[in-house]
C-alpha cells in the first residue's frame, strides 16, 4: 500500500503510475532497464614475430650492439593517451630490439 507524501492520503494504483485522489499528487514506479552486450574474443593481439618484421618501414637509426645504421621501427601506445607513444626498433642486421621514449 503506497501513501502520498504530501497528505498522506492512500494513493490509487493506475496502470504504473500511483496517483492521489485528493491532491493529485501522481507516483510513477521505477522502470528496470536491462542492457546486455556480447563482447567477441579476440585471439590476436599484434604480437611482431620474427618474420613479421619484413613487412615494417626502415630508418636510418644506429644500433647500439652491432652498430648496423638501418632498423625497422613500429610505434605503440604504451602508457597514457596523454603521453607520447614509444617508438620500437629492431636492427635489421643482428635482430637487437631496443625502444626510444619521446
Amino acid at each position: 500500500m503506497e501513501f502520498c507524501p504530501k497528505c498522506n492520503v492512500v494513493l490509487m494504483q493506475k496502470e504504473k503510475n500511483y496517483s492521489c485522489p485528493k491532491c493529485g499528487y501522481t507516483k510513477r514506479d521505477k522502470v528496470k532497464v536491462q542492457c546486455s552486450e556480447k563482447v567477441k574474443k579476440q585471439e590476436n593481439f599484434g604480437v611482431l614475430k620474427e618474420k613479421d618484421s619484413e613487412l615494417l618501414p626502415t630508418i636510418a637509426a644506429i644500433c647500439d650492439k652491432c652498430g648496423n645504421k638501418e632498423a625497422f621501427f613500429w610505434t605503440s601506445q604504451t602508457r597514457g593517451s596523454d603521453e607520447a607513444e614509444t617508438r620500437f626498433f629492431k636492427c635489421k642486421k643482428c635482430d637487437y630490439t631496443w625502444r626510444e621514449y619521446s
